[in-house]
């Protein structure tokens, strides 16, 4: 885990804190069913109550981010940049592309979408970067790239993240670090100014939409003070969506739909997955840290305080279309499904960093300061607790209760209650299963309506995908933390399958 500059001592008390919240929860709730019932009767309905509170809000933002992603999509982005004549020209696209052990036609795709973007690809510099502990493998797809792409883009960079450098783990971030070092060379070189650069850190295999580059660039050009934003694209899951299975497919949507919402919250956004921002900022933080895991959210919260606050999210709703988990078997598919959830929520690691520059930093508003770790700490916390509370623990205090507690009106109809909470709930499931269908990419192959009618009763499903691969990782990854187990970075294993 990284020094935080304060002692071990302190360090370790703060990563102990998100898992003894959520333990503490759950023990908790066992305690008092067995000796206060009645007051975990009380609790249960009440964080029901709340969770019908989250269900609605999460639906009312998802449906303002959803008019808002519906809305680009009309716009033609490269005729705005035109007809406002914003200096779109004299703007330099760094684009990142770290990969492990991917197949070259992952690769070819990623780098055709870039050539079919409505943005001249001259104004591209291409930055594909492999692992020297794959030495072989990335040097047979460097060859096969560099002899196809060496003149399609502006610059084609290709270079080798060497294995064991000191201070760094082995993760996607030292590899965008290198990389983007690598980037800043030839950049200097060609005596490009870097607040005219934006840089993009992307998946091997993300598909730009073809307006993305004109979208993320009239965002750039629009706002007042550009270095100052990162910005973030509606991602979705869905090159291979057809051939993942129901798990995959339903965690894929999942993850699409709470971005939207987040993008519709821009005051809370953190950067997630693929993103940009100005090379300028990124050269004055010290490009991405290199030893930790969750190093997409992290960049933001470098600058948020390398500049004491005065850092933002802006929301793009031109999307980038990425793989969902698929191995070439169930349970490996399944396996890495899990693995892929834990990562994301050992973005935990955040808290005691954020506490710990909060501290330091006195010319961050303290209202500021309160908001932002109240959104960690409260995010962590129900991802990790909710599933489980709702459906197993409800249902614990009537286990226990004496019977003279169970003949009270209250828990005669704690049953009743919970059953009629998680029936509204529901409501937001088939809104978002609706929703769905319209992501959906056009089916491979021949068209079949047995694949639809599969997407709409996968949703049935949610309930034990939500709890086995959302709430068991995410307390997986804060029960590392609090006992000092620390994760490291497990590349996604994906893959695409022809459908016939």
């Amino acid at each position: 885990m990284e020094p935080l500059g304060v002692s071990r001592r302190i360090q370790r008390t703060l990563e102990i804190i998100p898992g003894t919240l959520v333990w503490g929860t759950f023990v908790c709730a066992v305690i008092f069913s067995l000796f206060a019932p009645v007051w975990v009767i009380y609790f249960i309905i009440l964080f029901d109550l709340y969770w019908l509170f989250r269900v609605a809000y999460f639906i009312l933002f998802l449906l303002i981010g959803w008019r808002a992603y519906h809305a680009s999509a009309r716009i033609d982005w490269q005729k705005r940049l035109e007809q406002e004549k914003l200096a779109w020209p004299d703007i330099l696209h760094c684009i990142i592309l770290p990969m492990t052990k991917e197949d070259v036609s992952i690769v070819h795709a990623t780098l055709e979408a870039l050539l079919n973007t409505r943005y001249p690809a001259k104004k591209f510099l291409v930055v594909l970067t492999g692992e020297e502990r794959m030495h072989d493998h990335f040097q047979s797809v460097a060859v096969e790239i560099s002899k196809r792409y060496a003149n399609s883009f502006g610059h084609l960079l290709i270079t080798e993240h060497p294995d064991g450098l000191p201070d760094e783990i082995a993760s996607k971030g030292a590899n965008i670090h290198y990389a983007g070092k690598k980037a800043q060379e030839w950049i200097d070189r060609e005596r490009v100014p870097y607040d005219r650069v934006i840089v993009s850190a992307f998946d091997i295999d993300t598909i730009v939409h073809p307006d993305y580059f004109s979208c993320l660039t009239h965002a750039y050009l629009s706002q007042e003070n550009p270095t100052r934003c990162s910005y973030q694209p509606v991602v979705l899951y869905n090159n291979n969506i057809w051939s993942a299975p129901s798990p995959m497919r339903l965690a894929a949507f999942s993850t699409t739909f709470w971005l939207l919402t987040e993008l519709a919250r821009p005051d809370r956004l953190f950067t997630f997955s693929s993103h940009s921002m100005s090379f300028a900022a990124l050269v004055d933080v010290g490009f991405w840290q290199k030893n930790i895991v969750s190093e997409d959210s992290r960049i933001f919260l470098q600058c948020f305080f390398r500049y004491h606050g005065e850092y933002r999210v802006v929301p793009l709703y031109v999307p980038v279309s990425m793989d969902t988990v698929l191995a070439p078997t169930v349970k490996r598919s399944l396996v890495n499904l899990y693995k892929q959830q834990r990562r994301w929520a050992w973005g935990v690691e955040h808290f005691p960093y954020m506490v710990v520059n909060f501290w330091k930093d006195r010319l961050i508003p303290l209202r500021k300061k309160i908001k932002f770790l109240v959104i960690q700490i409260e995010g962590m916390y129900t991802w990790a607790t909710a599933p489980i509370l709702i459906f197993f623990l409800g249902r614990l205090p009537l286990v226990f209760a004496p019977p003279a507690v169970e003949q009270t009106v209250l828990a005669q109809n704690l049953p009743r209650i919970l059953e009629v909470l998680m029936n509204i709930s529901m409501g937001g499931v088939l809104i978002i299963g609706f929703l769905s269908f319209f992501l959906l990419p056009p089916q491979p192959g021949a068209p079949k309506r047995s694949r639809y009618i599969t997407m709409a009763f996968q949703w049935v499903l949610l309930p034990i995908t939500i709890i086995v691969f959302s709430a068991l990782p995410a307390l997986d990854a804060q029960t590392r933390l609090m006992l000092g187990r620390y994760l490291g970075f497990a590349v996604t294993e994906k893959t695409r399958r022809e459908i016939s």
